[in-house]
């Protein structure tokens, strides 16, 4: 029995990696595909050219904060995997409406219809950042929210806003919160495409504060994966932490940007530190190990080497984002 699966955001970096792979060869063979995207700044629609001729897939160009719309996809479809969000900190610093609009009322307007028509299973997609700052020790799912930035803040509302319909309403919300992806198709705003693509182009990358804020990285190539066994087998309202298994300080993935783009450190420029910027993020997997069998296959050596290479290998694809974005 073929799954109508209905996927928020898959234009952009994560989303369309997962679609890319859900419809690609690996993929599982007995879903299709509706993607649905407003195309934002961030959502590239040739993200997905390699799944567009693909029988299994259907591009809706639109604003999950459109009822009727949402309405009338939820309909036809038997599960959301709901990535569409504004994620950009430094975005949300300078405005909160639209992050709030998006992740909030998007994500309601989402629910409200999954609910219309359930039964449905709903993936929605968060971050490690609604738990705040850790300073050692890592972050079980059982740990309270204390988000920092009016983006972590609009995504724990947006977690807790779901969770909520599955303890009320019984509605099939499963919830992943992940560590900072990386890979290709990332747009060039975040810090691994914008330090990679900039000292490809000869120019400096900026580096906050005294760069000794500590990240977990995990590749897409994971992170999809990791989604795919929540949807399959994951479990009605629990969270589930994805992490990647390496911490590095911006500073030490820096050094390794560097030497894989052929730079020294006279490349880099110490700019001013972001308002409230978190110290360390870090999260326990172990739920998701046991209860699913997820383990990182990607090591970091290896996937940035690839990322690098690919950006190295796809101008056309990144830089008329940064002329149109002026990044």
């Amino acid at each position: 029995m073929t799954t109508n699966i209905l996927v928020t955001g898959g234009a952009g970096f994560i989303g369309s990696h997962y679609v890319r792979t859900l419809l690609g060869p690996a993929g599982p063979g007995d879903v299709t595909v509706t993607v649905l995207d407003k195309l934002t700044y961030a959502g590239n629609p040739a993200n997905l050219d390699e799944v567009r001729d693909h029988p299994g897939f259907a591009f809706v160009k639109g604003d999950i904060c459109d009822a009727e719309l949402v309405d009338g996809l939820l309909a036809t479809h038997d599960q959301v995997v709901h990535f569409a969000a504004e994620s950009h900190v430094d975005r949300s610093i300078l405005g909160a409406a639209e992050f709030v609009r998006t992740n909030v009322l998007g994500t309601q307007t989402l629910l409200d219809a999954a609910l219309r028509h359930a039964p449905r299973t709903f993936v929605h997609i968060s971050t490690d950042e609604v738990y705040g700052s850790i300073e050692s020790g890592s972050w079980p799912e059982t740990d309270p929210l204390s988000p920092n930035s009016p983006y972590s803040a609009s995504k724990a509302s947006s977690d807790l806003l779901a969770l909520s319909y599955q303890r009320t309403h019984g509605l099939d919300v499963r919830v992943t919160r992940c560590s900072n992806n990386y890979g290709h198709h990332h747009f060039p705003e975040k810090v691994i495409p914008l330090f990679i693509t900039n000292l490809l182009d000869g120019r400096k990358v900026p580096l906050y504060g005294d760069g000794g804020n500590v990240r977990d990285w995990l590749h897409i190539d994971d992170h999809v994966q990791a989604v795919e066994l929540v949807r399959t087998r994951g479990r009605a309202g629990e969270v589930y932490n994805v992490g990647g298994g390496t911490e590095l300080s911006n500073k030490e993935l820096t050094e390794l940007l560097l030497e894989a783009c052929g730079a020294d450190w006279s490349s880099v420029e110490y700019v001013t530190d972001r308002k409230g910027h978190d110290r360390r993020y870090s999260v326990d997997c172990g739920k998701l190990r046991t209860e699913l069998g997820y383990e990182p296959r990607k090591d970091f050596a290896t996937g940035l080497a690839e990322t690098v290479a690919w950006y190295r290998e796809n101008r056309a694809w990144w830089e008329p984002l940064k002329e149109r974005a002026a990044l």
